[in-house]
């Protein structure tokens, strides 16, 4: 078997047809993306597919009110199934999660596209939200055992830990970064500070960007449009790779694509992405 590697994005666009006016066209042009998950697509399929073009197969589950949310996953391979369901089916979880499994050599690659609700403290909003991550936490032992190599991505509007928002202590009361959202991670990736955190604790999930960056403040992934939050990186780590144990191993680069400057971002979020290596490492694999 050839080693291959394979590059896969996530974004919350906040709107693809605004962020394509933007110029998320020219980020992707230039940065050799072979599967890409959006979040917040907020147009129809037809939209998404114009403005990717034809080399680009295109998943779409759209929210279910015109809109609001929608995921998206595009690859330029073969999709071998998908699936949209997750949690209880009165649970409306239109435009929030979307799986994909594609054929890499002769492995295959499970990729979720998830979108976590954003929350309100003390209203049916959070409510929504927590049951969303109670519907996450049941679905990801069920993806491993669909699949070893598999990967959640996406805008899961939750800060873990300290290091992954810029003013924490101002914002312990708010929602994504709430001590019970928080405690899903702990399930998921391990509690911080002990010997197998994000090594195996929790569901053994492996939160990518953290392991790539270390004990660092960041890198954030999210800023507010306000004033200078974004020009002195007063942000938020909200978009993740969550990746199955497996394929945590597997991971051979990682990178935060933060515009240069205010006016370059195309989004409120910025894409995430991280390159995976399928099969045996035989070869030198690209750089990112």
């Amino acid at each position: 078997m050839v080693q291959q590697s394979v590059r896969v994005a996530t974004v919350n666009v906040n709107g693809v047809r605004a962020a394509f006016r933007k110029g998320m066209g020219a980020w992707l042009d230039g940065r050799e993306v072979d599967i890409l998950a959006l979040q917040e697509v907020r147009a129809s399929t037809e939209d998404l597919e114009g403005l990717l073009g034809p080399e680009w197969h295109v998943l779409h589950d759209a929210a279910t009110a015109k809109g609001r949310a929608g995921v998206a996953i595009a690859s330029r391979g073969r999709t071998e199934i998908h699936r949209v369901a997750i949690g209880d089916e009165d649970f409306d979880t239109a435009g929030r999660w979307l799986e994909a499994d594609y054929a890499v050599g002769d492995e295959i690659l499970t990729v979720v596209s998830a979108y976590v609700h954003s929350g309100e403290v003390g209203t049916p909003k959070q409510d929504d939200k927590l049951r969303f991550l109670d519907a996450m936490q049941a679905r990801l032992p069920q993806l491993v055992a669909h699949n070893p190599l598999a990967v959640v991505v996406g805008d899961l509007n939750v800060a873990h830990r300290s290091l992954d928002i810029k003013n924490w202590k101002g914002n312990r009361k708010s929602s994504g970064f709430l001590p019970e959202e928080r405690a899903y991670w702990d399930r998921f990736v391990g509690v911080e500070g002990e010997a197998d955190y994000n090594a195996g604790g929790g569901q053994g999930w492996i939160d990518v960007g953290r392991r790539a960056a270390g004990e660092v403040p960041g890198p954030y992934t999210w800023w507010s449009w306000r004033g200078q939050t974004f020009a002195n990186d007063v942000g938020w780590r909200i978009d993740y790779h969550l990746a199955s144990p497996a394929l945590g191993e597997r991971v051979v680069a990682h990178a935060v694509d933060r515009a240069a400057t205010r006016d370059e971002r195309w989004s409120d979020h910025t894409p995430v992405v991280v390159d995976y290596r399928i099969g045996p490492p035989s070869t030198p694999s690209r750089t990112s």
